[in-house]
């Protein structure tokens, strides 16, 4: 049984092991996740009290523009994101010195073997440039998930697109003032606290854009050299 302490057999376990546990962010998602789903509501209209007709939070006014504002609203988010950064250095540096003895001299005599010379040189030349830009435009209508004490909304919610080749979907997650939503009942994504945006997709084009089990592990901290 000694081939089962071999290095070759213990580097192909390793390999395995790695390859079984996949990274997350190559983990497609899932359709129709809790997280993101509608909050449960009571459509139960409460009893009017002192035989008025009016009820909190049920009222439809001639006056205000039906914007959300309660749990289960529905509110539109037009994704305005643009990103763009670029980082650039330059660095460079020489240094010379040099250093001559003459010959000794005895008497009238020179010995010209004995002359030294010495030069030194140094020179560095460094250079680094980064460049990144990031654009999403679009829409997405999430759910009021809940109200915060100070009236601001904490939304939530999910779209998928069928296409050919996969899925391709938008999650998105955030707090909203109901000041900045407009009369159309839209907001910019521009004006979400704490927003997560996440747009990906799963299927067959998805999956050539993941790397391999392998490929993982020679890119993972697992890998020594």
């Amino acid at each position: 049984m000694k081939w089962l302490t071999s290095p070759v057999v213990v580097l192909l376990a390793g390999s395995l092991l790695a390859g079984c546990s996949v990274r997350p962010e190559f983990v497609p998602p899932e359709p129709n996740d809790e997280a993101y789903a509608p909050p449960p509501l009571d459509y139960s209209l409460p009893d009017a009290a002192d035989g008025s007709l009016y009820r909190h939070q049920y009222m439809m006014t001639l006056f205000q523009d039906r914007r959300a504002y309660r749990i289960g609203d529905v509110l539109t988010i037009l994704l305005d994101e643009e990103t763009q950064s670029s980082k650039k250095a330059d660095t460079k540096y020489d240094k010379g010195s040099s250093v001559n003895f003459a010959a000794p001299t005895f008497g009238t005599n020179a010995i010209d073997d004995l002359a030294v010379g010495i030069d030194s040189n140094r020179a560095f030349d460094g250079s680094a440039a980064s460049s990144q830009g990031n654009k999403l435009e679009g829409a997405i209508t999430v759910t009021v998930h809940e109200v915060l004490p100070n009236g601001v909304l904490r939304i939530r919610g999910e779209k998928w697109i069928r296409l050919n080749q996969g899925d391709e979907f938008i999650r998105l997650t955030g707090i909203v003032r109901v000041d900045d939503i407009d009369r159309r009942n839209q907001v910019s994504s521009l004006r979400i606290g704490d927003a997560r945006i996440t747009y990906s997709g799963r299927g067959a084009l998805a999956d050539s854009n993941a790397a391999g089990w392998l490929t993982q592990f020679f890119n993972s901290p697992w890998m020594p050299y």
